[in-house]
């Protein structure tokens, strides 16, 4: 014994903190969910880095835009807005690898108009876990790879 009293439970984190905030203002929705909105329209918004997406795979049909630009390419007043964006009103899902950036970028798109922005629990591991379709990334072709291929075209 140390003679000290057991440390106590530490508080949240102000990062923790912050991420509570912004998931206590709108209603996040499950995987299940998730697939039943985009059947029905809503734009599912994969901000996850290309390097997440090539280790662990795609959900097929989300719309790819990382998360440095997510602001920009989804408001509708924005002239930088990606095409598949409709209007304020428009169901957006946002997903990231494990449920916790794409909680602060929901929120980020709720304060710009997109009032139906929401985002996915769990993240794309919890899409994997419950069996819903996802693809392989295309892979990268490596130097050799290149070299090979050009190697082998016909002269």
């Amino acid at each position: 014994m140390t003679g000290q009293p057991p440390a106590a439970e530490s508080a949240p984190s102000r990062a923790d903190q912050l991420v509570e905030r912004a998931r206590a203002s709108y209603i996040r929705v499950r995987a299940y969910e998730a697939a039943t909105l985009h059947a029905d329209g809503a734009l599912l918004v994969d901000t996850r880095p290309a390097a997440q997406r090539d280790e662990f795979g795609e959900i097929p049909g989300a719309l790819v835009i990382e998360r440095n630009v997510l602001e920009w390419r989804l408001d509708p007043t924005s002239p930088h807005r990606h095409s598949a964006v409709t209007g304020p009103d428009q169901y957006v899902v946002v997903i990231c690898q494990a449920g916790y950036a794409s909680s602060l970028a929901a929120a980020s798109l709720r304060q710009l108009g997109l009032t139906n922005a929401t985002d996915l629990i769990g993240g794309f591991e919890a899409w994997a876990q419950a069996g819903l379709p996802t693809v392989s990334s295309p892979a990268r072709l490596t130097d050799e790879a290149v070299a090979v291929r050009w190697l082998l075209q016909p002269r």
